[in-house]
């Protein structure tokens, strides 16, 4: 009763008592009501004390409606909720090495020489220990296809990499591989930590797998250079994250690909990526600037876990993002922002803004992800088109300014519904807000759907349930015995420990 009351105010407050007027017409402008609470707090602030308080509970109780009970009066949750362990993301066994001639490295200085002479075939391996870099370490000699060049440590958990750089690794050079690091940016000013990784140029089959990066605004920046592209690239099995807000006005986009084609972003963990200055935007990943056939497939992006409630707009995955500059493009006029793009199997959730977002991307596959707390999924203009089959949302999918919306089997909610507080396929879960993804009742099966993996890697039917997963205890780690790694590395006495730096 109490969230019907809730929805019966707002709606006097916008129509003036024309309450099914105003839902359809909410309804027919894709406004949410997370869209709608912020745009009320700004109209009505730098008004009398009377109207300023109608606006912030009014705001309030809309984004209690959308986003559930624990939102406070300042429009920020009493407190955040981390993921439990998981199988995707970054993980405490080793990822596999190629063979090749390996190079031990115990301070900065040893990895700079080794990277600077690298051959195709050589493994560098940190020592154990934390490794304090001031400047940029250079990939910039080629690998093979058969023999690549591997950065890694030998045993996840046991390197840590703090750059104070605005740049951390920079690759421009093709076959390169980075594998069982922990890398966090220890700048003063968010500003001066752009990118663990700029991979740029020439460095095409660049890999980055297992490892767990912290305190960055784009974790990974991929463009062109003087018309040459890092194609075929593959970020697997990785956590990306920060502790705080970002305090920064440029870009916060924890994979942030421009014009580069043929990449795979797969079994990721994507979380907590706030922009607190300039626009307030940021975005999980994207990719944009006449790139193709981009795979974004069994991630789990959280747009908001221990840094929930901060101001601004956060978007979980996109092709073709805010947008790219004409010189920056690919083929110089971005006629499309992003084409032949495939999103599936990921698990998006706790999203400020919309949950997937596509800016001028045509040819678009949607099929198979779970979408919870978010404003859904919206395709933006004529040139943008996709194809949506399997997906459960919790919210509306919705083609705005042309966009173009092929709507197979899946499950979503109409705008209408969130201005009541329902949530159906939210209420599917034990408790989505927690992340306790648990089936509460029947398992929402689907009939005739193609095979594949979920986001769990395991195998799916023809008959598997709506969304990125038929069981989610798959993609727990504690079903398989396993714990996270160690996101800061503390060198454990029963090993000699390194800690090296620069100076």
């Amino acid at each position: 009763m109490k969230r019907f009351a809730g929805a019966l105010a707002i709606c006097a407050l916008l129509s003036a008592g024309i309450a099914a007027g105003a839902l359809a017409w909410l309804q027919s402008q894709g406004v949410t009501p997370r869209a709608l609470a912020p745009y009320l707090l700004h109209r009505t602030s730098g008004h009398n004390a009377l109207i300023e308080g109608a606006g912030r509970m009014a705001a309030a109780t809309l984004l209690r409606l959308d986003r559930g009970p624990e939102l406070g009066p300042n429009l920020g949750p009493n407190f955040g909720h981390a993921l439990p362990p998981l199988t995707v993301g970054a993980q405490p066994e080793a990822a596999p090495s190629a063979p090749g001639n390996e190079r031990l490295v115990a301070t900065v200085e040893e990895a700079r020489r080794a990277m600077s002479s690298a051959v195709a075939g050589d493994i560098v391996t940190f020592l154990p220990g934390t490794y304090a870099v001031k400047g940029t370490l250079f990939a910039s000699r080629p690998g093979t296809e058969a023999a690549p060049i591997v950065v890694r440590a030998a045993h996840p958990g046991t390197v840590e990499i703090e750059f104070d750089s605005v740049e951390g690794f920079t690759v421009s050079a093709p076959y390169w591989r980075f594998e069982n690091l922990a890398i966090r940016g220890a700048c003063r000013y968010d500003d001066n930590c752009q990118h663990a990784f700029h991979v740029v140029g020439n460095a095409h089959h660049f890999v980055a797998r297992n490892n767990t990066l912290g305190d960055f605004n784009a974790h990974f920046k991929i463009n062109g250079q003087q018309g040459r592209f890092p194609d075929h690239g593959l970020i697997e099995a990785n956590t990306l994250s920060n502790t705080h807000a970002r305090r920064t006005a440029k870009p916060v986009t924890p994979i942030d690909l421009v014009g580069a084609s043929d990449w795979t972003v797969r079994a990721n963990i994507i979380r907590d990526f706030v922009k607190a200055s300039g626009d307030g935007i940021s975005y999980g990943a994207f990719a944009k600037g006449g790139a193709q056939r981009t795979l974004f497939e069994r991630n789990v992006v959280q747009c908001e876990g221990v840094l929930a409630g901060a101001r601004g707009q956060r978007i979980g995955l996109s092709f073709g993002g805010g947008g790219t500059g004409k010189p920056y493009c690919r083929d110089r006029q971005c006629i499309t922002e992003h084409d032949a793009g495939i999103m599936r199997a990921n698990l998006i959730m706790a999203c400020s803004d919309v949950g997937i977002y596509l800016n001028s991307a045509a040819n678009t596959r949607i099929a198979d992800n779970t979408i919870l707390d978010t404003a859904g999924v919206q395709v933006r203009f004529a040139t943008s088109s996709a194809a949506f089959e399997g997906n459960l949302v919790d919210g509306p999918v919705r083609g705005d300014a042309g966009g173009v919306v092929r709507l197979g089997d899946n499950l979503t909610t109409p705008i209408w519904q969130l201005y009541l507080g329902r949530h159906p396929q939210r209420a599917l879960f034990a408790d989505a807000a927690h992340a306790d993804l648990r089936w509460r009742g029947e398992t929402p099966w689907r009939e005739g759907a193609a095979p594949g993996l979920d986001l769990c890697g395991q195998p799916r039917g023809a008959r598997q349930a709506y969304g990125a997963f038929d069981a989610f205890a798959a993609c727990t780690a504690a079903a398989d015995g396993l714990t996270p790694p160690v996101p800061r590395v503390a060198a454990a006495a029963a090993r000699p420990a390194v800690r090296a730096s620069n100076k």
